[in-house]
This record gives structure tokens, sequence and C-alpha cells, in this order.
């Protein structure tokens, strides 16, 4: 008995060749069929409609939109179903490329050869010829061609708006430091003289509101203002002066020490560890010892101290006679 496995159907046929005729592969290969009948018949389309008119032959690109897919089961792998040229999307091109091919006109052949499918569709239709690709192609050039020409025209335009936009910008500011010439001189002590013609009519009709011209004129020309010299105070200074900033000078000691606010760090410290003290209850072991008690050196617990062999209260006796030891060899 042959063995087959069937590629369409993904399962292993134990009946050989006659698998091809069962009518579970039959309809298998119907829908399939269909599928890829869809696509190819909405690339074709798209390359009429782009050779008549060339609308929509060429659209911004959107990954999301334009890196689909499609599988091609004469072939036995997934096509790019649009194409790309820069920033622009070539809708079908992918696809229609692929299908004017002649290794895909060969694998056509083949499939139909072995799955016995023309009883489903005819293999023509499944085939791109390359005339009608030619004029896709022609179609699609002139697309991009024209859209290139709409590119630049638009950049063009956005160039001249901005040249407008500055040209506009710079009249105002030139407007304006204009007017500021001329306010200056009018405010001068010898602009609106005879001499001064036509500029002192224009000076008296841009005269900004406040206080009149005879107000300012209370000083005599023959007057003028006394200069004192610079007033320093010893041993002080700004930085006006030429004085060193505050920030660099060397503190002394003691101005530290006045200059000091808040708790020292030994304060902090100490307090930070009552804060922990406080924590724990107040019933403890030693919660209440007199820390500030003296001492002497030959004070012993009863219980005695660290020992290594026998009893723990012979430990007393050992560290007395160790004691008395250190004090006769001083």
């Amino acid at each position: 008995m042959a063995v087959q496995y069937c590629g369409l159907c993904r399962r292993t046929a134990f009946c050989g060749r006659r698998h091809r005729y069962s009518a579970a592969h039959r309809r298998r290969l119907r829908d399939a069929l269909a599928r890829l009948h869809g696509e190819v018949a909405a690339a074709r389309a798209a390359a009429r409609a782009a050779a008549e008119d060339g609308d929509g032959a060429v659209r911004p690109y959107d990954p999301a939109e334009h890196e689909r897919r499609v599988w091609c089961l004469c072939c036995g792998r997934g096509v790019r179903r649009d194409g790309r040229r820069g920033g622009l999307a070539l809708p079908r091109a992918g696809l229609l490329q692929h299908l004017a091919g002649p290794e895909h006109r060969r694998e056509t052949a083949r499939f139909w050869r072995q799955n016995r499918a023309d009883a489903a569709l005819p293999q023509e239709q499944f085939v791109v010829p390359a005339e009608e690709y030619e004029r896709f192609a022609r179609a699609l050039e002139r697309a991009l061609a024209a859209q290139q020409r709409r590119d630049e025209e638009r950049i063009r335009q956005m160039a001249a708006g901005i040249r407008e936009a500055e040209r506009r910008q710079r009249e105002t500011v030139e407007a304006a430091l204009q007017l500021q010439a001329e306010t200056e001189l009018c405010a001068g002590p010898s602009v609106c003289s005879p001499a001064a013609g036509l500029r002192r009519d224009s000076c008296q009709d841009t005269e900004q509101p406040g206080p009149s011209r005879t107000d300012l004129n209370w000083m005599e020309p023959d007057q003028a203002l006394t200069f004192i010299g610079h007033q320093e105070t010893e041993g002080k200074g700004n930085v006006h002066t030429g004085a060193k900033p505050p920030w660099l000078t060397e503190e002394e000691e003691e101005d530290r020490h006045k200059q000091q606010i808040g708790p020292s760090y030994e304060e902090f410290l100490r307090q930070k560890e009552k804060q922990k003290l406080k924590k724990l209850p107040a019933e403890r072991v030693g919660a209440n010892f007199d820390h500030t008690s003296q001492t002497g050196e030959s004070w012993l617990p009863s219980f005695g101290r660290v020992w290594n062999h026998g009893r723990r209260w012979q430990s007393r006796h050992q560290f007395r006679t160790e004691s008395g030891e250190k004090k006769k060899n001083r």
C-alpha cells in the first residue's frame, strides 16, 4: 500500500494518489483556491485601476497596513502584498510582481498537475500575464513621478511661506528700530531746533505721554553734578566695590560655633538612640540600670565570668587570683 503525505490536508494518506480524488481533499482544495483567488482578483483590479487613471497607485507608507503578507498556495510561501518606494507604499505591487514571475508560473503548473485542480478553477486565473504587469509598472512610474512633483511643489510653497514670514518679521523689526531711533533723536536737546526741519514735526507727532520737555529743563546748562568719590566702609565691602563674596571668606572657628543652627551630630545620634529605646518594653531586665555608678576593677557579678572548664562560680576565684598576681607584678 502506497503512503503519501498531503501538504494541503496536512495528513498522511495511506491510499496513495487516490487521496487526491477524495471528497475531503477536493473540499480543502476549493476553499484554499478561493482564498487565493480573492487576493489575485483584488491585485489585478488594482492594476487595471492604476493603468487607467493612476489614482490610488501610491499612498503614504504605514507599517501596520502595508506590511501584510499573502500565502501563495502554489509556491508554498508568504509573499509581501504591497511594495515600497521610500516613504511611499505601492498597493498590491509586491503580489503582482510575484504573480507575473516565471517561478510562480512554473510552481502553479506543478501544483495543478499534482492536485488535479483543473476541475475547481482554471490555472490562468492565478497567473498575471507579462503584458498586464508591464502596463501596471508604467502606470506606477507615472504615479510616482506625479507624486514627486506634488511633493516638490508643496516644499516650494512651504519655503515661500517661510520666506514671506521672515520678510514680514524683518520689516517689523526694522520699523520698530527706526521708531526707537526717531524717539531717541527727539529726546535730545538739539533735535527740535529750526535746523531739524521735517524731523521736528515727526518728533512732535511721536511724542510719548509723560512730563513735558519744559518740565525736564529745570537745571541750567552751566550746572553740573559733583562727583564725591567712592564711599567705602572700613573692613567691609560688597561685590560692587570689589570685595570678596561672603561665601568665599574664611570664617573663624568661634563664628562657626555661633552660627551653628540646630543640634550637633552627636546630639542627633543620642536622640536617635533614645527613640530606639522607647520602642522596647519598659519592664525589661536592665531598663532601670544606673549607668552613672562607679565600679572598680575588682567588680564581678555573683555568677562569675566566662569559663572554659569546671563550675562557673569558680571563675570568681580565678579572676581574684589573676588580679592579685597583676598587682604584685606592678
